[in-house]
């Protein structure tokens, strides 16, 4: 049924009255994805909520009237439809969904009525993109499982070759008839357009008059592989391929100029230390031959959009607030679109004219809304209103700034309860984001992880340092913990503490840290460090460098950040970690993790629980059964942030559970 044109409300049925319990958090829903029609009318975008049922973040597709603001839902089921693509005459949009098992191409008209199946891959669907005319949509997928692979799985059994075994993905196209509906069966089998063992393909964009497609692509898969990434560009016209950019990457995210005479894209300009390095946009004739840096001056990453008459346009990360930009290819010169400067929106699109963008962001202490706007005269006009949701107020956030141990200025985000008495002394929780080039912002957010508004609303204030390392501060910042993970990172966390202390707002009797990630390796070095805190959670985090380097899927991370193999240099390896200094260890840890993490492999929270219990020290281990380094399910997240919510209580409010989480446990 399609659905009619009537301004509904995202929240009407789900406003929170009270401070949000744990539940209200993760059934909150969220904005994001905004894709503006090439004539300007309507904004396609993702609202995703969690079904509780399914167990799952589910993200559903609606439709925006730029001229009205009227909204509604275009999409539905039990499985998320997402990555809404307009064709270029903005009568049909094609999105992906896992809705019949792999994610595969639908088709669906902006208006409503039911979705056509496009693609049927084997292995499912990754990026795609329809082509200039409307008349095809190329993507990139693996393709089905090759032979031998197929009669070695029936003769042996199922086993992986480490450093082989790759399956690469390709660009393929598949045709879509201009009148729906349409039979997947009937469409006819996609055309493969690349194929070999050479190279695997990631991101990719159409020439103008639709007879090339530029796309990046890598020796392999492996995420350990990011240099390897060059720019080829394909001709349709007996489908050969040419190597465009051959320097040492990572190169990617091409895109073409209007004319089709050049090819912007982004690049780490051969640095040897991508992982914190800058990038920059670059350009290059599309037929090759020289090219040109176009962002040497811009101190942070971009994030490459799109190119339109007027200029390249892209988002980046500026401190605790992100902004979209035009930039002259002639003259480098950038101009900020998004303001004012506290406003946060770093993603968007843009109209085929580039008159309007539509984005996802907002200021502080808001939620993060769709919006719309001219692109030449920025006045955001909402089009979402998920802030509604919350109907008593919540936790307020500031950026608040400090000088480090050696002198580094350090930002972070305090966030304080909605009766903030400054005449008080409140516990103190440090909530530790990963990365470490993450950022914390002063945007109002859903929990996830950690129950931040909960501990506000029980009479707590929270800091989110932006600790050296962090995005948005420049290059020069993200390489101060070079050499120097975890003894940095943790003076930026304790000079933050002091200086609260130092401002008289904080019991230093009661002071707690957690993060995930890196966050959960800083907080790792704060149990083995530290005698100041009184509880301590570890997400997924680091507690042994040489353990994490010879287990984890992205061993160059490791290679940069401390300049050496544990082979060539075993002493920085032990001096950034935590387990080195587990003897000082007092206090009483939360360890959780998902099992199959490959990203900071599960052996490192073994060694810090056995560790910790060896010395008596309070620890509980959780490991979240099928979940690698993110746990991204409803019910798994509930009880992820209800084990913090009893953790904290008991060690800093002095409340034992209501009922213990079934754990491994070490008791002094």
């Amino acid at each position: 049924m399609a659905p009619s044109f009537f301004a509904l409300s995202l929240v009407a049925v789900c406003a929170f009255a009270a401070p949000p319990t744990i539940d209200t958090s993760l059934s909150a829903r969220s904005v994001a994805g905004a894709q503006i029609s090439p004539d300007g009318r309507y904004v396609a975008y993702g609202v995703q909520q969690a079904n509780w049922d399914e167990n799952d973040f589910v993200t559903q597709i609606w439709i925006a009237v730029t001229a009205t603001g009227e909204r509604y839902q275009l999409t539905s089921g039990k499985k998320s439809s997402s990555g809404p693509q307009w064709s270029p005459d903005s009568r049909r949009i094609a999105f992906g969904s896992e809705r019949d098992g792999k994610r595969q191409i639908y088709v669906i008209r902006p208006t409503g009525g039911e979705a056509a199946q496009l693609t049927s891959e084997e292995n499912g669907v990754a990026a795609f993109a329809w082509s200039p005319d409307g008349a095809s949509i190329a993507f990139v997928s693996t393709g089905p499982e090759n032979k031998a692979r197929k009669e070695r799985k029936e003769r042996y059994g199922e086993f992986d070759i480490i450093g082989g075994d790759y399956s690469m993905s390709h660009l393929w196209r598949i045709k879509v008839p201009a009148e729906m509906p349409y039979d997947v069966k009937k469409l006819g089998k996609p055309e493969q357009l690349t194929s070999g063992e050479q190279f695997t393909v990631g991101g990719f964009s159409w020439s103008p008059d639709g007879s090339q497609i530029a796309f990046d692509a890598g020796r392999d898969p492996d995420l350990g592989s990011g240099d390897t990434t060059r720019i080829y560009v394909l001709k349709l016209a007996g489908l050969h391929v040419r190597k465009l950019v051959d320097t040492p990457g990572p190169h990617s995210n091409p895109k073409w100029s209007p004319d089709g005479k050049q090819i912007a894209w982004v690049t780490s300009d051969s640095a040897p230390n991508f992982f914190y390095s800058n990038r920059f946009i670059a350009v290059i004739p599309a037929d090759g031959g020289p090219s040109r840096l176009l962002t040497k001056d811009f101190d942070e990453d971009p994030t490459l959009i799109d190119w339109g008459t007027d200029g390249i346009y892209f988002g980046a990360q500026q401190k605790t607030a992100s902004h979209l930009y035009r930039l002259d290819p002639a003259t480098r010169a950038v101009r900020r679109l998004t303001g004012p400067d506290p406003f946060h929106a770093n993603t968007g699109s843009f109209s085929k004219d580039h008159r309007t963008m539509a984005a996802v962001g907002g200021l502080p202490n808001h939620f993060a809304e769709l919006f719309v706007s001219s692109a030449s005269d920025f006045a955001p006009k909402y089009l979402s209103d998920i802030g509604s949701q919350w109907t008593t107020p919540l936790a307020t956030r500031e950026v608040i700034r400090w000088k480090s141990g050696d002198g580094a200025a350090i930002e972070g985000i305090l966030i304080k309860p909605a009766d903030y008495d400054p005449s008080r002394k409140y516990p103190l929780l440090v909530v530790i984001h990963g990365g470490p080039t993450g950022v914390d912002t002063p945007l109002l957010t859903a929990d996830r992880y950690y129950p931040v508004e909960r501990f506000a609303a029980r009479g707590a204030l929270l800091l989110k340092p932006n600790y050296r390392g962090s995005a948005g501060y420049g290059a020069d910042f993200r390489a101060l913990n070079v050499r120097n993970l975890g003894v940095g990172d943790y003076a930026d966390v304790i000079s933050g503490v002091d200086y609260l202390i130092g401002k008289g707002m904080v019991d230093k009797d009661r002071v707690g840290a957690m993060g995930w990630s890196e966050g959960g390796y800083i907080s790792a070095f704060i149990t083995c460090s530290s005698d100041r805190f009184k509880a301590v959670s570890v997400g997924a985090g680091i507690s042994d460098w040489m353990t994490y380097y010879v287990n984890t899927d992205i061993h160059p991370f490791t290679r940069q950040y401390l300049k050496a193999t544990p082979w060539e240099d075993p002493e920085i390896y032990r001096k950034t970690s935590p387990i080195t200094y587990v003897n000082k260890a007092q206090t009483p840890t939360l360890i959780q993790q998902g099992e199959q993490d490959k990203r900071v492999p599960p052996p490192n929270s073994y060694e810090l629980y056995q560790a910790l219990k060896d010395r008596g020290i309070p620890v509980k281990l959780v490991f979240y059964k099928g979940f690698g380094h993110a746990i991204n399910k409803p019910k798994q997240q509930r009880s992820l942030m209800e084990q913090n919510y009893e953790w904290f209580s008991k060690y800093i409010w002095g409340e034992e559970p209501m009922a213990a989480v079934t754990t491994a446990e070490g008791k002094p």
